[in-house]
């Protein structure tokens, strides 16, 4: 049978770091098979969907550069084929009407508490009478629909990732809500474990490939696929993704959506590669790689059942290796919006301004929003000088190496490289000091600053922008 995987995603929130790290994983198993990936949004939580979340998704999977092959489809628009399911299963006694109220769930809970026993529902209206359920309607409870979970058994499968996994019924919870009622007595959308096993039997899916979370719910759902006379797909629960202390990532540790990572100044090529480190790693040990050049090697015998901490020196150190990597022109391109967010006038300069200085500062990119910090002086005029600089400017003789600079930028009418090094040179032998002091002191009064991009080059993109002269000038102030 052909390989069909699926990433399922609920539109309650952004992109999650943790379903993209799934996403990638399921895209790479069906590439490496020739197999097809598919995306269905589970949307039955109508209360906290929202189109805007289910845009996001669609936006960041985009981004992300995962394809899907199928889709995506809604479980809203299926809610016909999972109402018929359910009555089928009341039909064949798999499945009963609890009519149990908030107030005698939480009084179970409590009494189960205080015996210190796990929290668990005690099948009490498993096996009403129609005489009793009558009752119970006529009172105005609101019914909810439990699938009979039997026990003792075991539930066993052979995990993709973790061997074989093994559960008892009798931790199940007991006999679990899988659909809800309305007020007019109409059975409505289902609950998740319920629905998620319709749709995979539907779309035929082979491999379920998800976080570890899920384990209790895939023993749920083996249960579901026997009572529909299915058989189950094979299932994989890859690591979570843990913080630097061992606990689920969360806000906390900075960010979580994949929304985030994209707005912080991280391409798509990085990411991908380090969420595809999160719990697996290639044979050959190689730490860059193409998602396209995983898919050749992706197997689930290297992927880890320990939970992935998420190290940011080691995203950040990816992804300078490839902003470093990718020609000039594609980092302008990219380092251009977060230059406009950060009020930089564009217009004012020309495509081959802006790509000599993306040349001078791409070395020093760890992050697209980097750029924005590195180049500032280039766009604005800087508050104050540093006090390096300050005392740089003060100096004996910096006056007269100013104004030696100022003279000779009067009479260069276009600097370049070249012409830059010629003025260093003139300003070097007129003053009688050494290169390096001239070069300080012109660092010093063109950006404030002892520390930043190459001096000349800067030198150059300030001149042809208007803007090396009357720093200068303003040097001498000090």
């Amino acid at each position: 049978m052909s390989v069909r995987v699926r990433i399922a995603p609920s539109p309650t929130g952004n992109l999650h770091i943790g379903t993209a790290r799934t996403a990638v994983f399921n895209w790479l198993y069906a590439r490496n098979q020739g197999g097809t990936f598919i995306l269905r949004v589970e949307d039955t939580d109508r209360e906290r969907s929202k189109d805007e979340y289910t845009q996001n998704i669609l936006e960041g999977l985009a981004w992300l550069g995962i394809d899907f092959d199928e889709g995506p489809f809604f479980q809203t628009q299926r809610s016909d084929r999972y109402i018929a399911t359910v009555h089928k299963l009341l039909a064949e006694k798999k499945a009963y009407f609890c009519y149990c109220t908030e107030a005698e769930l939480e009084a179970m809970r409590e009494a189960q508490k205080a015996n210190k026993q796990a929290p668990r529902y005690d099948n009490r209206h498993r096996n009403l009478t129609d005489e009793q359920r009558q009752a119970f309607e006529a009172e105005g409870r609101r019914a909810v629909v439990r699938f009979i979970i039997e026990e003792p058994r075991t539930v066993a499968w052979n995990d993709l990732v973790r061997g074989t996994v093994s559960w008892s019924s009798s931790d199940l919870g007991g006999d679990m809500v899988i659909a809800r009622v309305d007020e007019q007595g109409n059975i409505g959308l289902p609950l998740y474990n319920f629905a998620v096993v319709v749709d995979d039997i539907d779309m035929e899916i082979t491999q379920v490939i998800r976080g570890e979370d899920h384990i209790a719910n895939t023993a749920k759902q083996i249960l579901i696929y026997e009572a529909l006379g299915a058989t189950p797909p094979q299932f994989g629960h890859t690591p979570l993704i843990l913080n630097q202390q061992g606990a689920k990532i969360s806000k906390r540790d900075g960010a979580t959506s994949v929304w985030e990572f994209r707005n912080m100044g991280y391409i798509p090529e990085a990411f991908n590669n380090y969420m595809a480190l999160l719990g697996w790693s290639p044979s050959d040990g190689k730490e860059l790689f193409t998602l396209q050049e995983a898919t050749e090697i992706f197997s689930f015998d290297r992927v880890n059942k320990a939970g992935a901490k998420f190290d940011w020196d080691k995203l950040n150190w990816i992804n300078s290796q490839y902003l470093h990597s990718l020609p000039t022109e594609d980092v302008c391109d990219r380092i251009t919006p977060f230059l406009k967010d950060a009020g930089y006038d564009l217009e004012s300069v020309d495509r081959q301004w802006l790509l000599d200085l993306t040349k001078l500062i791409a070395p020093s990119l760890t992050l697209l929003t980097d750029a924005a910090t590195i180049s500032k002086f280039f766009f604005t005029e800087f508050e104050d000088y540093t006090d390096e600089a300050k005392a740089t400017l003060k100096g004996d003789a910096i006056a007269g190496i100013i104004t030696a600079l100022i003279e000779a930028l009067k009479e260069t009418t276009d600097l370049d490289a070249d012409s830059a090094g010629e003025v260093i040179k003139t300003v070097t032998k007129s003053q009688g000091v050494k290169k390096g002091v001239v070069m300080k002191s012109l660092r010093a009064a063109l950006t404030g600053d002892l520390h930043g991009p190459e001096i000349l080059p800067s030198f150059v993109l300030l001149q042809r922008k208007g803007l090396a002269l009357s720093r200068l000038q303003r040097a001498l102030t000090v």
